[in-house]
C-alpha cells in the first residue's frame, strides 16, 4: 500500500444465509482520514465497521491496518478504540476507573495510568469529574466518558458506531464539532457510523453511502451533495426536488426538457434524444421567487400549497402547472414578503443548479 493509505478493504463480503449485510466492499482510507459511514439501518455499515473492529469474521476478503493484515487477528489484539451508541460504561466504576480500564488490561503501571486517564478527561473536557459515577453525568457528559476511554490507549484507529444517536439535537450538533475537534487534535483517522445525512455532512472528510451491502458512491461531502452518482444518492443525501420531463432538444451544451407546466433546461455533456424521458432534480435552497427575468433561470408558475414557518425560513411546497410539485426554501429577513397558502407564484432557479438523474 502507499504511504497515504491507512485502511484498506479489499473485496470483503459478510452474508447471513440469503442477506448480503456487506457485499465485495472495497475502499482505501487515508492516514488521519475521517471516513463516516452513512446508510439506513440494514444497509451493512455497522457489519462493516465490525469487521474492522473484529467483532465480526468477513467470509471473503481482506482487511489491512497500516500495512498488516488483521482479518484474522483477535480483537484484542488490534490496538483499535470503538465508541458505540449505548455508551457501555461501568456503572459500579467511577469516571476515572472508567476511562482507565484499558490501561489495566494491558497492565499499564500505575502512576502512568493516572497521568493518561487525567490527560484523557482534559481532552474531553472532563478534568475534575474523575471520582463522579456515571449515574451522576448527563448523557453528554457519559458519551465524553466513552470517547475517553477509547482514546486513552492511544488506539491506530477510533471506530464510532452512531456515538451520538441517543443525544438531544442540539446537544448532537455540539458534540459533532467536538468530536471532529478532537479527531484533529489527535491526528487519528477515524470510521463513523451515522443514518444521519446532516451528521455525515458536518463531520467527514469523505462519506461512503451504503445500500444493500455496497458502496452507492464514495466522495467529499460537497461531491455527494453536488454531484449525486445517482437517484439513490440524490434523495438519501439532502432534500431534493425531482422532475419528470420530457426532452424538447439540445444546444450549447444545455438541454431543455418540458417539465412543470414550463421548460426546464439543465447542463448536459453530449446532445439529448428529443421525446426521451428523463428525470432531473434541484435542491430546495436554491430555488426563490423569480425576480427581474434573466436567460440564465428556469422559471415555472404554481400555486403554494403549504408554507411551514421553521424560524429562520418558510419551507414552501409549490404544485406546478402539470401537477408536479416543487420545494423551495425562503429565509425570513425584513422586507421578504411571507408566502401564504393559495398565493400563485413563478419560482426560478438557476441553470446550473439542475440535475439529470441517471
Amino acid at each position: 500500500m502507499s504511504d497515504d493509505v491507512y485502511l484498506r478493504f479489499e473485496n470483503v463480503a459478510k452474508h447471513y444465509g440469503d442477506v448480503r449485510a456487506v457485499d465485495d466492499v472495497s475502499i482505501d482510507v487515508g492516514r488521519e482520514e475521517f471516513l463516516t459511514l452513512l446508510g439506513a439501518s440494514g444497509s451493512g455499515k455497522t457489519t462493516l465497521l465490525m469487521t474492522v473492529a473484529g467483532f465480526t469474521v468477513p467470509d471473503r476478503g481482506r482487511i489491512i491496518l497500516d500495512g498488516e493484515d488483521i482479518t484474522w487477528l483477535p480483537p484484542s489484539l488490534r490496538n483499535i478504540g470503538v465508541v458505540f451508541q449505548s455508551y457501555a460504561l461501568f456503572p459500579h466504576m467511577t469516571v476515572s476507573e472508567n476511562v482507565a480500564y484499558p490501561l489495566r488490561v494491558r497492565k499499564v503501571p500505575r502512576r502512568e495510568s493516572e497521568e493518561r486517564t487525567e490527560r484523557a478527561l482534559e481532552l474531553v473536557q472532563l478534568g475534575g469529574f474523575g471520582e463522579r459515577m456515571p449515574s451522576q453525568l448527563s448523557g453528554g457528559q457519559q458519551q465524553r466518558v466513552a470517547l475517553a476511554r477509547a482514546v486513552v490507549f492511544e488506539p491506530r484507529l477510533l471506530l464510532m458506531d452512531e456515538p451520538l444517536g441517543a443525544l438531544d439535537k442540539k446537544l448532537r450538533e455540539y458534540m459533532q464539532l467536538e468530536i471532529k475537534q478532537l479527531q484533529r487534535q489527535l491526528r487519528i483517522t477515524v470510521i463513523y457510523v451515522t443514518h444521519d445525512q446532516s451528521e455525515a455532512l458536518t463531520m467527514s472528510d469523505r462519506i461512503a453511502i451504503m445500500n444493500d451491502g455496497r458502496f452507492e458512491q464514495v466522495g467529499s461531502p460537497d461531491s455527494l451533495y453536488r454531484t449525486p452518482a445517482n437517484r439513490f444518492v440524490a434523495d438519501f443525501i439532502g432534500e431534493t426536488c425531482f422532475f419528470r420531463a420530457v426532452v424538447e432538444g439540445t444546444e450549447g451544451g444545455l438541454t431543455a426538457a418540458r417539465a412543470g407546466g414550463g421548460t426546464i433546461r439543465y447542463p448536459t455533456d453530449e446532445p439529448a434524444e428529443t421525446g426521451r424521458e428523463v428525470e432531473l432534480m434541484v435542491r430546495p435552497e436554491a430555488v426563490r421567487i423569480a425576480g427581474p427575468e434573466t436567460s440564465a433561470d428556469n422559471r415555472l408558475d404554481g400555486v403554494v400549497t403549504e408554507a411551514i414557518y421553521l424560524g429562520e425560513l418558510t419551507r414552501c411546497h409549490v404544485r406546478l402547472g402539470d401537477g408536479q410539485r416543487l420545494v423551495m426554501k425562503q429565509q425570513n429577513m425584513d422586507g421578504v414578503p411571507q408566502i401564504r397558502p393559495g398565493d400563485r407564484v413563478t419560482v426560478s432557479w438557476s441553470v446550473r443548479d439542475t440535475r439529470l438523474v441517471r
